[in-house]
């Protein structure tokens, strides 16, 4: 019998092709928000935010999630503690 190669072109027009999701290093997004970097990097630690990845350079980039996470905990900051924060996002993820 007799294959039917698809070529590159072929291929690609059946599945479109899509964008790799943006990822921020910790200082685009002290940039956009009102968090330091140290802020930022205390977060992460505590388990309030999470990178998505690691560069191969050792710096951890976080994916646009990232924004909502921080808006939602700083309207908790008004009313509770980090820890209540984090055990508040924990129970709500799980």
């Amino acid at each position: 019998m007799f294959e039917v190669h698809q070529s590159d072109s072929e291929k690609s027009e059946k599945k479109g092709f899509t964008a790799p999701e943006k990822l921020y290093r910790i200082g685009e997004i002290v940039r956009c928000t009102p968090y330091s970097r140290q802020t930022i990097h205390n977060y992460t630690i505590m388990g309030l935010i999470k990178e998505a990845l690691w560069t191969d350079g050792g710096h951890r980039l976080y994916d646009a999630s990232v924004f909502e996470k921080l808006s939602q905990i700083a309207e908790l900051r008004k009313t509770k503690t980090l820890g209540q924060i984090r055990d508040l996002l924990s129970n709500s993820s799980n």
